[in-house]
């Protein structure tokens, strides 16, 4: 099911300038009879205060010391189900001199959380059978445990387990599979009336706001480069004046900072290949501009299809850029297995490339559990991507988690060796590409399926279900 992508010219973008492209920011207010002194309709506060909510909360997953810590799974769930006012904004902080506006998510939204808009479905790539909240909560109690997220016993990095899955089941899903989908229908939140009693802008005004708070980008993306977008996730030297488009100094996390799914399309685009980050911005400004230009009227039916035009670029683009996370990270995970075994064979020291091993792989586990949550069933993919990759990563005994039993401890059972584990990931790679059609594909390790094929012979991996 290769999907049809809206690619835009790079020189196109380019040649936007450095004023000629309209941030998502200061669309007027169009609400009828509105008597307040709003002038500025756009509003996603909500969705930014969840993203710092999930950078705290990867923060303090890394923070545990290898013993149950009753206190550090309670802060975590406060980030992640609390509602509690006076949470402090542990990621992003001010950094040198890039300075950081807000310190608690108070001052972007209060009474949020993550946990009532994650992913409410099955997770069959994960243990035990749960729904998207319960992976999320399971892994927050294990990682409380954990050496600092990490667990050498199963090879999990709950770090970025939890935060690649989170992203998913929370923000791409929340985007794509509600605000962008069925809040897009006639008789969902229609456009001649307030979101909610009282506000300031109109239904189909803040539907598609909240979707483009779930993305994660800068305001004014659409005057930056990718690089410039990733540079200010990253906090690097000079980021601040690009991210700083009120130029008051400061970046403020609600519309000026790079979260998520925008930094990974901006580090997928700065290799030169994709455009996955404006193409998705242009479609949510041209989106948004469509809804303003229906002047506080019910969208016409015409109106709506053109809106959906827009939504459907989003969410295949978007939807493309989880699957070069998917590539990406199965080609990390090929590469330490292939140093893995070279240091086995040499009796090196194989310690600090397991480490890295878990950490790749459990970015490529939660981007894999991800792509799952979207508007679209994807059926014998999703069944194969779950086999190919497992419940686990191969351990050093030929071993892999396949469960949980009734206290919710792992269980471990023999596997193919780390050898027939490099085949699957080659083979997620070209998954990813016979189905999604992946452009930017870093990290590329298919030149060597062949070579590998033939040297493991016909024995091939025991794929786990």
């Amino acid at each position: 099911m290769k999907l049809k992508v809206l690619v835009a010219s790079v020189a196109m973008v380019t040649a936007l300038g450095a004023n000629a492209a309209q941030n998502y920011d200061n669309f007027p207010v169009t609400l009828k009879g509105y008597k307040g002194d709003a002038t500025n309709s756009v509003a996603y506060t909500g969705q930014a205060a969840r993203q710092v909510l999930h950078t705290s909360l990867k923060k303090l997953a890394g923070q545990g010391n290898g013993q149950p810590n009753a206190e550090l799974k309670a802060k975590m769930l406060a980030y992640y189900e609390g509602k509690d006012a006076g949470r402090e904004i542990l990621s992003p902080a001010t950094k040198g001199g890039f300075v950081v506006a807000e310190t608690s998510v108070d001052e972007i939204s209060k009474g949020k959380n993550l946990s009532g808009k994650t992913f409410k479905g099955a997770v069959p790539g994960w243990p035990g059978n749960m729904t998207g909240p319960e992976v999320i909560t399971f892994m927050i109690e294990k990682a409380a445990a954990s050496d600092k997220g990490y667990d050498p016993l199963t090879g999990y990095d709950y770090r970025q387990l939890i935060s690649k899955f989170a992203m998913g089941a929370v923000f791409y899903n929340q985007a794509v599979d509600n605000y962008l989908d069925e809040k897009l229908d006639a008789d969902k939140k229609p456009n001649n009336k307030p979101y909610k009693e009282g506000k300031h802008y109109t239904g189909k005004e803040h539907a598609w706001d909240e979707g483009f708070g779930y993305f994660g980008a800068p305001a004014n993306t659409l005057n930056l480069t990718a690089e410039d977008v990733y540079n200010i996730a990253k906090q690097k030297e000079g980021a601040l004046a690009k991210a700083d488009f009120n130029k008051d100094g400061k970046v403020s996390l609600y519309n000026e900072m790079t979260y998520a799914h925008a930094y990974y399309a901006a580090g997928f685009d700065k290799g030169g290949k994709t455009t996955y980050l404006h193409n998705i911005m242009q479609a949510f400004v041209d989106g948004r501009q469509l809804i303003t230009d229906a002047k506080g009227e019910v969208l016409t039916d015409k109106q709506r299809t053109e809106l959906k035009a827009h939504a459907a670029t989003i969410a295949d683009n978007w939807e493309m850029v989880i699957a070069e996370a998917v590539f990406k990270y199965a080609g990390s995970t090929y590469k330490d297995l292939k140093e893995i075994n070279k240091l086995v064979e040499t009796n090196g020291d194989v310690a600090p490339a397991f480490r890295a091993y878990a950490k790749h792989w459990g970015e490529l586990k939660g981007f894999a559990l991800a792509l799952q949550t979207g508007n679209k069933n994807l059926g014998e993919t999703a069944v194969k991507l779950n086999r190919l990759i497992g419940f686990s990563p191969v351990l050093l005994g030929n071993t892999q988690v396949v469960g949980l039993d009734d206290k919710g401890n792992y269980i471990q059972a023999s596997s193919g060796d780390m050898k027939q584990y490099m085949l699957h990931m080659l083979k997620v790679q070209q998954l990813m590409v016979d189905q999604f059609g992946v452009k930017a594909r870093n990290k590329d390790v298919l030149g060597d399926m062949g070579a590998l094929a033939d040297k493991l012979g016909s024995g091939g991996y025991v794929e786990n279900d």
